[in-house]
C-alpha cells in the first residue's frame, strides 16, 4: 500500500468558476492556509467564516486543503487531534463563531493536555456594529471570542487586516509546532473577509516562520545525567511523551541496552517502547500497578523522558515517604503551565534538569553514557493469556479475540478503553498505540479514531479503535464524516453497558460510608432500554454487527470486518462485555484512589 500523504479521501468537486479580477480578502486567507501545507479543514459550516468557506470551495476548488464535514464542531478538532498523533503535523479545524468554540472547546482541551498541534479558525462579527444583520449578527459576536479557551491554547490572534491575517496564521503554525506542543486559535472578523483588495497581496513564504528545530539541553545537565546513569545501581527510565520517529525509537532501545534500564511506559500516552523487550519492566497502564510500582521504588537513579504525571508516579511508588530515587526529567513541559489547568500535575522532585524535548536528550546520553554490564532483574511473570471461553465476555477475552483475527498483519490501535491493560497486547513499533485523547473527555474517541484512520488511509496498517460504550454515544454523529469521506476503519465498541469506571467511585462511597454496596449500578448503567449501537452506525451509512455477546462469534465477525475495511469499508462491532476492568487496572486505579 502506498504512503498515507498518496491516499485521497473523497472530495466535493465544485463547478469551475469564471476568471475575475477581483480579489476578496478572503481569497487570500485561503491562499495561506494552502502555502502553509495544511491537507484538509474540518469544519460544520457558519455563517461567521462563509467569505472563507467560498474562497476554499470557489478560489481554491476544495483541495490542498479540502473541506470535510462533521455534524459537530467537537468533532473538527477532535479528528484534527487523532491525525496529528500519527503525521506530527496539524490541520486546521474551523469553529462558527463564539457557539461553535463553545462546541469544540472540549476537544481543544484534550489536544492541549496532549500536547498536540490543532490549528483552531473561527471567525465573529462584524466588528462594525453597524455592518451587523439584525439579532444573529448580534448573539454570535464576542468582544474577546478567544478568552473562551485562552486558558487552554498556546496563542491567540484576531487580525484586522489581510497583512496581519497571514502573519498571524504563519505564526499560528509556527507557535503551535513549537515544544510544548498545543493548539492556537485564529479568530477572523467576517467582515474583514468579505471585503474586497485592490490587487492580491504578496505571499510570505512560509519556509522563512518555520518552527526552531528542538532545542538542545545544557552540556553540563548532559554530562551529569550521564554519570548518575552510568554508575547507577539500578536505573529505570520511564517513557513517556515522545515523538513517532523510528530512529529515536531505536536510539531509546539502544540507551535502555547500554544501560541495562528497566523501561515503564504509560497507556495514557502512545507507545514509546517495544512492551515484549526484556527491558519492558512491567505491563503499562493508566497508574502504576503493583509490578510496575515495585519496580520504579526500587531504581536508585530514574531518567524520565518527559513522563506525564511524574509526581503523581513517584508518589504512587513512594507513597508519603521522600522519595529515594536521584531523578532525571527531560522536558520542556513546563514552559506551558499556566494558573488555570492543573493539567501540569504535582511538582516533581528533580537532581538534574535536561530543558530539552526527549529526542535530542536520549542522543546525547547515548553518546555519554558508560554500558554497564550489570544484567537488570528479570521480569516477573505475565499472567497466563486469556482465552476464549462459552458465555459472555470479558475485556480479555475480547484482546485475545481480536488479536487472534488480526493476525500477523501490521495493526495500528488507535483508542483503547479505561479497562484495557498493557498486559493485553505487544507493542513494537510507533505507531503500534496512539494513547488516549489527553483531557479524558467522553466523547472524543470516535472523532480521533476517524482522524488517525484518516492519516493512514494508504498504508500498510490496519486503524483499529476498542472504545467504551460511553464514549461511543457521546461521540457517535462523528462517524457520519468517515462514511463521507470514505475513510476506512474498524471501531469496536467494548459495550458494557455502563459508565462503569463511576460504578467503581460509587462503591468506594458506599464502603466508606456503610452503605449499601449493591446500589452503585444506579445512575450509571446504560439499558432500560439497551441502545442499538451498530443500528446508530448503520444509520450513518457505516457497515455494523451486533450486539456480539459471545467470543468466537465475535472473532469470526471481527474477521469478515477486517477484510471489509481492508476493501475501503468502515466497520463498527458492538461487543458485549461484562463490567469490570483487567486486574492491573483495577489495582492501579484502586490504589491511585
Amino acid at each position: 500500500m502506498n504512503d498515507h500523504n498518496t491516499a485521497q479521501v473523497r472530495r466535493d468537486i465544485p463547478i469551475p468558476s469564471t476568471p475575475n479580477t477581483t480579489v476578496w480578502c478572503s481569497d487570500a486567507i485561503a491562499d495561506m492556509l494552502r502555502e502553509l501545507d495544511i491537507p484538509y479543514v474540518l469544519l460544520n459550516p457558519g455563517a461567521s467564516f462563509r467569505g472563507l468557506h467560498d474562497s476554499i470551495v470557489n478560489h481554491l476548488g476544495n483541495e490542498n486543503p479540502q473541506m470535510i464535514v462533521v455534524l459537530h464542531e467537537e468533532h473538527a478538532v477532535a479528528i484534527a487531534h487523532g491525525y496529528t498523533k500519527v503525521t506530527g503535523k496539524p490541520l486546521a479545524a474551523i469553529l462558527h463563531s463564539n457557539v461553535g468554540l463553545m462546541h469544540g472547546s472540549m476537544a481543544i482541551f484534550d489536544a492541549w493536555v496532549d500536547r498536540v498541534p490543532v490549528i483552531v479558525l473561527g471567525a465573529t462579527g462584524p466588528v462594525d456594529a453597524a455592518k451587523r444583520r439584525p439579532w444573529i449578527d448580534w448573539i454570535h459576536t464576542a468582544q474577546d471570542q478567544a478568552a473562551l479557551v485562552r486558558h487552554f491554547i498556546k496563542w491567540d490572534s484576531q487580525p484586522a487586516s489581510i497583512g496581519a491575517a497571514q502573519e498571524a496564521l504563519l505564526r499560528a503554525k509556527q507557535i503551535a509546532t513549537t515544544a510544548p506542543q498545543g493548539p492556537v486559535y485564529v479568530c477572523f472578523d467576517a467582515a474583514l473577509q468579505e471585503s474586497k483588495l485592490s490587487e492580491a497581496p504578496p505571499r510570505p513564504d512560509p519556509r522563512r516562520y518555520l518552527a526552531p528545530p528542538p532545542a538542545q539541553p545544557a552540556d553540563e545537565q548532559v554530562r551529569l545525567a550521564a554519570e548518575l546513569l552510568s554508575k547507577a545501581r539500578r536505573p529505570v527510565i520511564l517513557a513517556g511523551r515522545v515523538n513517532r520517529d523510528t530512529v529515536a525509537w531505536k536510539q531509546r532501545i539502544e540507551l535502555a541496552e547500554k544501560l541495562n534500564a528497566e523501561v515503564l511506559t504509560d497507556m495514557k500516552i502512545g507507545c514509546a517502547f517495544p512492551t515484549a523487550h526484556p527491558l519492558h519492566a512491567a505491563p503499562s497502564g493508566h497508574f502504576l500497578n503493583p509490578s510496575s510500582r515495585a519496580v520504579l521504588r526500587s531504581a536508585d537513579v530514574v531518567l524520565s523522558l518527559d513522563w506525564l504525571d511524574l509526581a503523581g508516579t513517584l508518589k504512587q511508588a513512594w507513597e508519603d515517604e521522600p522519595v529515594g530515587s536521584q531523578v532525571i526529567q527531560v522536558s520542556v513541559d513546563h514552559y506551558n503551565h499556566n494558573g488555570w489547568s492543573m493539567d501540569h500535575q504535582g511538582l516533581p522532585p528533580v537532581d538534574v534538569f535536561l530543558a530539552s524535548e526527549p529526542e535530542p536528550a536520549v542522543a546525547l546520553l547515548l553518546q555519554q553514557v558508560s554500558p554497564r554490564t550489570t544484567p537488570a532483574p528479570a521480569r516477573a511473570p505475565l499472567s497466563p493469556a486469556a482465552v476464549s471461553a462459552p458465555g459472555a465476555m470479558t475485556v480479555p477475552t475480547l484482546a485475545a479475540s481480536l488479536r487472534r483475527a488480526v493476525g500477523d498483519q501490521k495493526v495500528c490501535l488507535m483508542r483503547l478503553p479505561l479497562s484495557w491493560s498493557g498486559d493485553l497486547w505487544d507493542f513494537d513499533h510507533p505507531l503500534d498505540f496512539l494513547g488516549y485523547d489527553g483531557g479524558g473527555g467522553i466523547g472524543s474517541g470516535p472523532g480521533m479514531a476517524i482522524g488517525s484512520a484518516l492519516a493512514l488511509k494508504g498504508t500498510d496498517r490496519l486503524p483499529v479503535a476498542v472504545i467504551g460504550d460511553g464514549d461511543y454515544m457521546m461521540g457517535v454523529n462523528a462517524l457520519w464524516t468517515a462514511a463521507n469521506a470514505k475513510i476506512p476503519m474498524l471501531l469496536v465498541v467494548s459495550n458494557n453497558r455502563s459508565f462503569f469506571n463511576d460504578e467503581l467511585h460509587q462503591e468506594r462511597m458506599a464502603r466508606q460510608r456503610n452503605r449499601p454496596v449493591e446500589n452503585r449500578w444506579i445512575g450509571q448503567r446504560i439499558d432500560n432500554p439497551e441502545p442499538d449501537l451498530a443500528m446508530m452506525a448503520r444509520a450513518q451509512g457505516l457497515t455494523s454487527f451486533g450486539p456480539i455477546e459471545d467470543a468466537a462469534e465475535f472473532e469470526r465477525v471481527a474477521r469478515e470486518a477486517i477484510a471489509l475495511v481492508e476493501g475501503g469499508a468502515t466497520v463498527v462491532i458492538d461487543a458485549i462485555v461484562k463490567t469490570g476492568y483487567s486486574p492491573s487496572m483495577t489495582a492501579g486505579l484502586t490504589r491511585a484512589d
